[in-house]
Parts: structure tokens; sequence; C-alpha cells
């Protein structure tokens, strides 16, 4: 079980998420609207996995990540993004994203993803 913190935009799409992930066992620690939010909720709540969007208001995923890896370099970041640009997700990854979904995403992808990243 992971202690994950979902940072998406859209309210549908973190219940989306959040529900894939409960029903996977594992616990929703935080959420987050924006790439702000995401970043201070990382701070405080520590979380072992975040799912960040790669559009948001504020800030966008790519420069959270970025933030978020200079605090803490192991962070593991799955980005969520409709965007199928590559070039978008190799920003992301440089970033320090550790792994990528693509919307729409199926459950089985979700969470083989996230069970990667806790072995």
């Amino acid at each position: 079980m992971a202690k994950i913190l979902v940072c998406d935009d859209s309210a549908f799409m973190r219940m989306m998420l959040k529900k894939v992930l409960v029903d996977g066992g594992h616990e929703i620690v935080g959420e987050a609207g924006d790439g702000m939010q995401a970043v201070q909720l990382f701070r405080q709540l520590k979380p072992d996995i975040t799912t960040m969007d790669i559009t948001m208001p504020k800030l966008n995923g790519v420069e959270a990540v970025k933030l978020i890896h200079k605090e803490d370099s192991i962070a593991r970041i799955v980005m969520v993004t409709a965007i199928g640009q590559q070039a978008i997700i190799n920003d992301a990854l440089e970033a320090g994203a550790s792994d990528f979904l693509l919307k729409p995403f199926e459950n089985t992808a979700v969470l083989s993803t996230i069970e990667k990243l806790i072995k």
C-alpha cells in the first residue's frame, strides 16, 4: 500500500484516479487542483507517490515536478496527461518524473505503474 497525493485540475479526474487507487488498496493522503497546491501538499504530506497532471493552473505539472525534485531528489511522481506529445512527456521525465500515464487511463495500467514504483 502506498500513500498517494493526487494532483489534477479536473475534480472528475481526481475522483476517477482516487477510486482506482483506493480500490487497488492504496491510501489517498491529499489532492491538489493546481501546481502550487501540489508542491505545498507534497511538502506537508510527504507522500510515497504523487500523480501529477501536466496541464494545471498557477504552475504546470512539469514546473511542479522540478520544484519537488529540488527538495526531494527521490520523489516518485507519475505524470498523468491527455497530451500525447512526446516532447512534453520527455520534459516531465527530465524534470524528475518517474513514469507517466496517458488519459483516458486503464485501471490496470494505473495500478501496475504504482506497483512498479513501490518496489
